[in-house]
């Protein structure tokens, strides 16, 4: 398994509660498919550098996890269908 980090930016309107359950149903489908969450960290509500799909800000939420390249698929393929997230970036961390 590799070692990934992502990143995804939520819209604005989400309250705590609701911002932590989306990122448990991203981190669910990490675990569902094999992979293995290492760490969540929520940055909160930060102003984007840019206008993106009429936000000016969002949420940002980043998830380090181990897991195969078809999980990062999988996640990937989830946050483009997804109507909550603005933005998102899958990286493979080097191996040391």
């Amino acid at each position: 398994m590799r070692s990934y980090e992502t990143m995804f930016i939520l819209k604005p309107e989400f309250d705590k509660e609701q911002t932590q359950e989306i990122a448990a149903r991203f981190a669910g489908i990490i675990e569902n498919n094999g992979g293995a969450v290492e760490k969540v960290s929520e940055w909160g509500k930060r102003r984007l550098a840019y206008e993106v799909k009429k936000y000016r800000e969002g949420i940002y939420i980043v998830i380090n996890f181990k897991a195969d390249a078809a999980v990062a698929k999988e996640l990937e393929r989830n946050f483009r269908i997804s109507e909550d997230v603005i933005r998102y970036l899958i990286v493979r961390q080097d191996e040391e």
